[in-house]
């Protein structure tokens, strides 16, 4: 008997097979939360002291910024600031990755961070709709974003013969853009939401982005004195690189080849070890170091981060081989890769499906998905039928050594 959240990837696994996955990442989760202490918290409080440290540092350099090297130290520092701000601090403290700690000042319910969508907007959208409804089309907003066509089961619409030019703005101005669609306007025109609620979440929109660009445009600028527009230009200039930096690290999440998309039907009666396998396969992982791993807020370990959402990011990078392990036990695809290669697929499937009908997500070795060939657990392409007996045999001797 199958999964109700069948795929070609988990069609060898029973509903027991999945079950028994579930409970294994409980176990998972469980002995990682319960380890959580001291040595987590004075990890979090150091990165918030290097972000304040670097955005301080930063825009005093801009203060000077009619000397070239003072306007590219002050950039580049404010740059990283933002970009840990809103990756490895914001995102992960409006998860509640940090709620246990009971700080007060580092916790869900009362941070609010340097992006354009306010803290509350962003976890009905994000942390509810989007993790609950992981790539489920037409529950999960994400796929997209109510714009783009990313996946050829999305029906395409004239508009979209623009979307590689849409993507390149929503890229630049990408806090702008995740605000706006935090509002549901397309629910609004569809006579789903009440214009009033929209009206009302359009006003603290623009109370917000108003206070941000007074700072960074018109405050700090005129501080700087004669140096108010190279001030300016690096503030510019570290908003942008944090949005395309930010914008490629989410698009690879879940828009590369071998990240799987599921209908509504789907989501009949599933159970937990079922919500465990589609977040595994509707999500991607990047290779990389440590650092970029901090600069990515950990989403580069996007599949630990779906499946334990309120674990703190700092602890993907230890749970991730085990994640790969039960992968491979269970004859799962462990979809990752590098940046570069996972955005230009993106970007690639992107301009594809700018045009009606279109083709799915092109998969090429190790990068798993496809209905010809499939990634083997060893990095070997393989023909997948093959490849299924393979899993099944895993997941049998995995089965027959527990029973054992």
């Amino acid at each position: 008997m199958s999964t109700t959240t069948t795929t070609a990837a988990s069609a060898h696994l029973t509903d027991a097979d999945v079950e028994r996955l579930g409970a294994e990442l409980d176990t998972l989760r469980a002995e990682v939360m319960a380890d959580l202490g001291d040595d987590d918290a004075r990890y979090i409080r150091r990165v918030i002291a290097v972000q304040r440290g670097l955005d301080t540092g930063g825009r005093v350099l801009l203060q000077f910024s009619l000397l070239p090297p003072a306007w590219l130290a002050g950039t580049a520092a404010l740059s990283v600031a933002k970009i840990l701000e809103n990756m490895e601090i914001g995102h992960n403290v409006l998860h509640g990755q940090w709620d246990w700690m009971n700080d007060h000042e580092i916790h869900s319910t009362t941070w609010e961070w340097d992006s354009a969508s306010s803290a509350e907007g962003w976890k009905h959208s994000h942390n509810y709709v989007h993790h609950t409804y992981t790539n489920v089309l037409g529950k999960d907003r994400d796929i997209g974003y109510a714009t783009l066509r990313v996946d050829p089961e999305q029906p395409w619409k004239p508009y979209h013969l623009l979307q590689p030019l849409i993507n390149a703005g929503l890229a630049l101005g990408f806090e702008y853009g995740i605000a706006i669609y935090d509002i549901e306007l397309e629910e609004v025109a569809a006579g789903r939401k009440p214009w009033s609620v929209a009206r009302t979440e359009l006003g603290g929109l623009w109370r917000k982005v108003r206070g941000q660009l007074l700072k960074d445009y018109v405050g700090f600028p005129l501080l700087a004195g004669l140096a108010a527009p190279t001030t300016l230009l690096g503030n510019l200039t570290a908003n942008v690189t944090r949005n395309v930096w930010t914008h490629a690290v989410i698009f690879c999440g879940h828009f590369p080849a071998g990240a799987e998309t599921f209908t509504e039907d789907q989501l009949d009666g599933e159970t937990r070890g079922q919500w465990y396998l589609r977040q595994m396969l509707g999500s991607a992982n990047l290779d990389g170091s440590p650092l970029m791993h901090l600069m990515t807020g950990n989403l580069s370990h996007q599949i630990e981060h779906h499946l334990f959402q309120d674990m703190p990011s700092r602890r993907y990078a230890q749970v991730a081989p085990r994640v790969r392990d039960l992968c491979e036990r269970y004859g799962l695809p462990y979809t990752s890769g590098p940046l570069y290669r996972q955005y230009a697929g993106v970007l690639g499937t992107i301009a594809r499906l700018a045009l009606p009908g279109g083709s799915a997500r092109q998969d090429g070795p190790g990068e798993g998905g496809g209905a010809a060939l499939r990634a083997g657990a060893d990095g070997q392409v393989v023909d997948a039928p093959h490849a299924v007996d393979q899993r099944q045999r895993r997941v049998d001797e995995h089965a027959g050594l527990r029973a054992g």
